[in-house]
């Protein structure tokens, strides 16, 4: 594919999604460029990251609904036991990081590890690879092949990551409201961080306390979602630099980086759960 386009257009290919939806027009279809993707608006669908994403998620639950159902206390497999590492490393985690007692809590945090993972993980096929079997599969049923697009990491699309991080938020909203109730949410974003014992003053100080609190809370979704996204976006980036560049010079380069990567594609999921387990911890905590 590179030898077929210019740097700045295979680049441009590499970074649009397969994009779904309604034009300005009425109809629905695909997007033949990123600038029809943009007058889609909000009625697109980005039909790669739906695909990946759910497919990966499909096999994360087969896979541990197969070893569950086959656990064995006599001689455990060896995707037993490696199953079990993981669960014994996702529970120190919560008991680390979270007093409260909810049990959603360990499974929330084993899903998003893995389902992270395995996300992050793609970025290590070459990129060449997936779109360019979508390609084939485009032109077999009459699509131009350089319309055909197809990005094949979920987690460099910020749709996914704000998708993930809005959902693990509105939980966190939902379990502050319903264990301090609404007096004790409003008393957080109101009556925090600047405090006073005169009723006057604590009055005073609400709008100010109302700013300061809103914008952390607001914060919280937005940095949970980007950190991911950047930290993905930036490795596929220099992934496709890479593939830039001649053949021999390609492999010296791509399989360090790839090495390198494996750290990245764990951190940022690590990163994600435990702050999914802090915020959690923070909704349940009612001393605050």
């Amino acid at each position: 594919m590179s030898a077929e386009m210019e740097s700045g257009a295979y680049i441009k290919h590499h970074l649009q999604n397969l994009t779904y939806g309604q034009f300005p027009d009425g109809h629905w279809g695909l997007a033949q460029s990123a600038a029809e993707a943009k007058e889609m608006g909000f009625m697109a669908f980005h039909l790669d990251t739906l695909g990946v994403s759910f497919f990966l998620g499909a096999v994360f639950l087969f896979f541990f609904y197969r070893i569950a159902q086959r656990m064995t206390t006599d001689t455990p497999s060896g995707a037993q036991n490696f199953i079990e590492s993981i669960i014994d490393f996702i529970d120190e985690n919560v008991r680390g990081s979270f007093n409260g007692k909810n049990p959603l809590v360990a499974p929330l945090a084993l899903t998003v590890f893995i389902w992270i993972i395995l996300m992050n993980t793609m970025d290590l096929i070459p990129v060449d690879w997936v779109p360019q079997i979508a390609q084939y599969i485009g032109v077999a049923f009459g699509a131009d092949p350089h319309h055909v697009f197809f990005k094949v990491v979920p987690t460099t699309d910020p749709n996914a990551t704000f998708g993930m991080s809005i959902g693990v938020f509105l939980l966190m909203l939902y379990y502050t409201i319903k264990i301090k109730g609404v007096g004790g949410f409003v008393a957080e974003l109101t009556l925090h961080p600047f405090e006073s014992k005169n009723p006057f003053l604590k009055v005073l100080l609400i709008p100010a306390n109302f700013f300061l609190e809103f914008v952390s809370l607001i914060a919280k979704p937005v940095s949970h979602s980007l950190r991911l996204f950047g930290n993905m976006y930036a490795g596929e980036m220099i992934f496709i630099l890479i593939a830039l560049l001649p053949f021999w010079i390609q492999w010296t380069l791509s399989v360090p980086w790839a090495i390198f990567h494996i750290l990245i594609v764990l951190l940022q999921a690590f990163i994600f759960m435990t702050l999914v387990i802090v915020y959690m911890d923070m909704a349940h905590d009612e001393s605050h």
